[in-house]
């Protein structure tokens, strides 16, 4: 059966801890659907790991749609959540709207944005507009230029700025909320605090749900990484090794053999 926020309500309220997993294309959407996953978040993380930017910033609308529709594609049951990237709901909700409307039309069934109290206007709107929405706080990579490079955040005082920003964007309608890079226990907190459910990366083991990058946990990002990936694959080394194998039987004559070959 489809996933749909219903779900992730049921599964807080049941403190049913659940995963949510990047995805660009429709093969590995199918692999991670077919293997469970019930969530797949078309990120804006697309332009660091697919199309080779140093940020998420120069990410525009046009290939995040292109990316949520192959997504789609791929997916049969996880629910796939469609990135907006930066500068496509920033300037007003309308243009939020817009914008959240063009990635449900290409199969997202879901969208999710930064920031918080900034946010929920645009937030209010899509919601208002049939548009599930989830919100992103934190380390809001978007954001970058204006963090520097302090990637923590909500330490401190700024962990209770947070958490109003966390209950602003449960007002105005999010149905989860992810939490990067932020103290453990301020990402306890925030998950009792909310009715909503909490996806955490580098957010510590108090969240309802943990999220990581596709070619994190495939080992395919070269160092350094976060604190908080963890490699479930060494993908990087056996790709390595399939090309070298590959270029190897080719130069000693060995492919393609005769099962290989049409006659």
């Amino acid at each position: 059966m489809p996933v749909t926020t219903a779900d992730l309500a049921a599964w807080k309220q049941r403190r049913e801890r659940f995963v949510m997993l990047t995805a660009y294309d429709a093969l590995t959407a199918r692999v991670l659907d077919e293997a469970g996953v019930p969530l797949l978040l078309v990120g804006d993380s697309l332009g660091n790991n697919v199309l080779g930017y140093d940020t998420t910033i120069p990410v525009t609308m046009e290939e995040s749609l292109t990316f949520t529709a192959a997504v789609a594609r791929g997916a049969r049951n996880a629910m796939v959540v469609g990135d907006l990237p930066f500068g496509s709901y920033q300037a007003s909700a309308s243009e939020a709207v817009r914008n959240a409307a063009r990635l449900v039309k290409v199969g997202a069934n879901a969208v999710k944005l930064e920031g918080g109290r900034r946010s929920a206007k645009a937030v209010r709107k899509m919601t208002d507009a049939g548009i599930p929405v989830m919100g992103h706080l934190g380390f809001t990579p978007q954001s970058a230029n204006a963090f520097g490079r302090r990637v923590v955040r909500g330490r401190g005082d700024e962990g209770d700025e947070l958490l109003a920003d966390a209950l602003a964007l449960q007002e105005a309608g999010c149905f989860a909320v992810v939490l990067e890079a932020i103290p453990a226990e301020l990402g306890a907190r925030v998950t009792e605090a909310l009715d909503v459910a909490t996806i955490g990366i580098g957010a510590g083991p108090g969240c309802d749900g943990q999220v990581l990058v596709i070619t994190d946990l495939l080992g395919l990002t070269p160092d350094p990484t976060p604190r908080f990936v963890k490699r479930y694959a060494d993908l990087r080394s056996t790709i390595a090794e399939a090309a070298t194998r590959f270029a190897k039987d080719v130069a000693e004559g060995h492919y393609p053999g005769p099962e290989h070959q049409y006659h």
